[in-house]
Parts: C-alpha cells; structure tokens; sequence
C-alpha cells in the first residue's frame, strides 16, 4: 500500500508499529464523509485553476464512481491501508492513475479528517434528533392516554403529593426537548469548516474555502488555521450533550426497573422487551431499562476520556486526536442502541392504574392540602404546617388514615376547619386542584399537552 508520507522513509515500519498507528479498523465509516470532503475540494481546485479543469473532472467523476461502487458493496476499502483517507486514494488511484495524486494539492491529513469528523456529526446530530422525536411522541402519546391517572409523586423517594401519570411522563418530554436543543446547538457550532487550513499554516494555493463550505452545506469557515486542525471542542461538545441525554435515559429506566418491581407493581413489561432467569423460572427482568442505565456509564467515560485526551495537547495536531473516533463512535452507536430499545419498552407497557391510587391510601400524601387550606382562611402557611404535622402525628399514634379524619377531630386542632375539607383529602382532588401553570391537574396537563406537540411541530 502506498504511503501518503513514504518519500522521506527509506526502512518498513514495524508491524506493531503499524498496527498501533493504523486508524482503519475503526475511522472506515467515515469513507462517505471522506468522498464528499474530496469532491468538494477537487471542484475547487478546478473553479480556481489550481488543476486544470479536466483533470479536476476527472477526480470527480472517478470519486463518485467510488462512492457508488462502495455504497453498493462492489468494492471495499483495502485492509493494509494506514486509513480512510489512504484507503480511498489507493481505490482512486486504481481507477484514474497518477492524477489521483493531484487531489491532495492544498490539504493536509489534518485538515482532512476534522472536515469528515465535523460532515458526520452533523449527519449523526440529524438523526439522533429524529430518534429523540419520536420518543417525545410516544411519551406525549402515552401521556394522552393517562391523564386521569393518579400515582404517588415522590421527594426523596417518598410518596410527597399525588400526581397525574401524564404529567409524571411529560417531564421526560421536556427533559429529551432539551437533549434535542443541546444537539441542534451542537450542530450550528461544529458546521464550520475546516478544509483548507493544511497541516496547521493554511496554504499558498489560491484556494476558495468559502466556495467549499458551500458545497458541503457548512454555514461558515473556521478562521483560524492551528484552531481549525487541533481542537475537539466540537466533539466534546456532542458528547456532553450525549451524556446528559443518557442521563434522562438512565433516570426514566431507573424508574421503570422500580415500577416493575413487585412493591412498586405500577407497570407490567412486555414479554418481547424483557427475559428470564436460567435458574430461576418465575422471572421476568426488565433488562432493556437496566442495560440503558448500565451504557449510560460508557457515555460518561467516552466524555471524560476526549476530555483528558485533549486538556495537554499543545498546538496544532498530535496524533493524540485519532484517539477520538473511537470515542465518538461507541457513543453515537450506544444512543442509537437504546433509544429505540427504551422506546419500544415504554410503547408495549402496560400501566397499572388501579395499583398506583391503591398505594395512596393512607400514605399522608394530602396532608400539603390541608395546610394550603388552612393558608388559605388566613393562617400563616408556616403555623398551618406545624398544625397539620401534629394531626399527622396523631393519626400515626392512633393508626388512623388522614382521609378518615371526621370535622369534630380536625377542629380540634384548628376552628378554621368545616365539612368542605373532607372533599380536599382524596388523591384526586389533591391532583385536581394543582392548576397552576405546569401543575399536575388534568387542565393544567392538557394545556401542557398542548405546547408539547406544538414544540413537535419545530423544525429542529
């Protein structure tokens, strides 16, 4: 295989030395990204008179053949080649000759392989954005659906207030609309391009940078040349957001896993998104929610990983950056895993209704009621808590259920209660009465509803 760098060598490189330096087994996927890079920059070359015109054609109609070629399977990038880069000038070589070697007039490796990493990511922003859509859409759906549900809301892991499953569901809507801002942000930034840059000095060709970013759909070029080749930021930046997306992701499988369990006993999985035991025959496990909280951790890792890779590099490009890739692959790859994967867990549960207002008898859960009652017939708010943490109190001593309370025993403790609070102490009427904007009650969750499908409707 010929070397881009051979002339100055005159000695093998070692194999273990090769095959530590080789970037293939993994930077092959970026041989799209790869072609379109040299398109562009070949029809440059052209327009400016750096190449003769028919030559420029000819490395462009020789790189779509390529591409074709590879797209359909008819060829395939040679396994001794140091990269992709290598890899598809060997193929063009085959196919158009000497004038092949034209095409790395006026760029690096350096420059080269940002411009791929940055026309991928973008293409990945694209898609995971879509793949986030479509699960707010199943969380709206199922959120549409449970609206009159009432389940536990908790603090601490304690029942605190009753809820409505619909606004329990819809704070992950609003969680991913922000995963899917973050990437949409991340996109506008690393949409710059850096082609042209050369090795870290820019070039003396009279290319046109701005003519290439056109063509590759780039909003603007990177100003700097030593910026343009050596930073990641961009890439750090996609994993940062891919990070706090995992996160969410984790959150909502947590709760999942502790819905399914028999105490919880708020959602029974289906058959085809969990698996069994090989010892034990009565299991089920919720294995889809436990390996996106366990991947989650990966997603974490492959962030600190880019980061400490980068925080000593002096300028401009070390061959410490190949060790991105890698990186930003198994991450873009575990997101497209359990995206779907969660997607289609939450789509086949079944949540049980009458399991989640079982739980809230007894369980104090309206007691913040009674104080805004009493708050609300001119008690101070912070007199009325201490007054209802001593019926609390008094129902615990006398294992009574706060909704069993009668008139004569609440006033007792205060005069300013009447018949009207006993209707305050079912969980529904807890949930009803939460109308404030982004509160828990039906009205409240379908004006929520209402936004949430209208922020769908967004292009990004």
């Amino acid at each position: 295989m010929r070397k881009l760098w051979g002339g100055r060598f005159q000695g093998e490189t070692d194999a273990l030395i090769a095959q530590l330096n080789s970037s293939l087994p993994f930077d092959r996927r970026l041989w799209r990204q790869d072609i379109q890079g040299s398109i562009a920059h070949a029809t440059m070359l052209g327009a400016t008179g750096i190449l003769p015109q028919e030559e420029a054609m000819k490395i462009v109609e020789g790189l779509k053949a390529l591409e074709q070629e590879l797209a359909e399977g008819r060829v395939a990038l040679p396994e001794d080649a140091e990269d992709v880069h290598t890899a598809i000038e060997s193929l063009l070589y085959e196919r158009i000759g000497d004038v092949a070697g034209k095409l790395h007039t006026a760029r690096s490796r350096n420059d080269q392989v940002t411009t791929d990493l940055r026309l991928y990511l973008r293409d990945v922003c694209d898609r995971l954005t879509e793949e986030i859509r479509e699960f707010q859409q199943t969380l709206v759906a199922l959120a549409e659906r449970e609206i009159q549900t009432v389940l536990p809301g908790f603090t601490h892991l304690q029942h605190a207030q009753p809820i409505s499953l619909a606004h329990h569901l819809l704070a992950y809507f609003w969680m991913l609309d922000r995963d899917r801002e973050r990437l949409h942000d991340c996109r506008k930034r690393l949409n710059r391009l850096p082609l042209g840059a050369g090795a870290l000095a820019g070039t003396s060709f009279p290319i046109d940078r701005r003519r290439v970013a056109e063509l590759l759909g780039f909003d603007a070029v990177l100003p700097n040349s030593l910026d343009a080749v050596s930073d990641r930021d961009f890439a750090v930046e996609f994993l940062s957001a891919a990070a706090i997306l995992g996160m969410h992701l984790s959150r909502l499988a947590e709760e999942i896993i502790l819905w399914n369990s028999p105490e919880f006993g708020f959602v029974e999985l289906d058959d085809s998104v969990t698996t069994g035991s090989s010892i034990m025959p009565q299991k089920k496990n919720p294995d889809v929610a436990e390996l996106v909280r366990g991947k989650t951790g990966r997603l974490y890792g492959n962030l600190l990983a880019l980061l400490t890779v980068l925080k000593g590099i002096p300028l401009a490009y070390n061959k410490d950056l190949q060790e991105d890739k890698e990186l930003l692959f198994d991450t873009v790859d575990t997101l497209l895993l359990i995206l779907p994967a969660l997607r289609r867990t939450l789509q086949t549960a079944r949540f049980r209704a009458e399991r989640m207002e079982a739980v809230l008898e007894g369980d104090f859960s309206t007691a913040t009621d009674l104080a805004d009652y009493l708050a609300r017939r001119g008690m101070p708010f912070r007199e009325a808590h201490e007054i209802v943490g001593r019926i609390v109190r008094y129902c615990l001593e006398k294992g009574i259920k706060l909704e069993a309370l009668d008139v004569a025993t609440l006033k007792t403790f205060s005069p300013l209660f009447d018949s009207e609070v006993l209707a305050l102490l079912t969980p529904r009427a807890s949930m009803a009465s939460r109308t404030s904007e982004g509160g828990t009650a039906p009205d409240a969750v379908r004006a929520q509803l209402a936004y949430a499908k209208q922020k769908l409707a967004e292009p990004h």
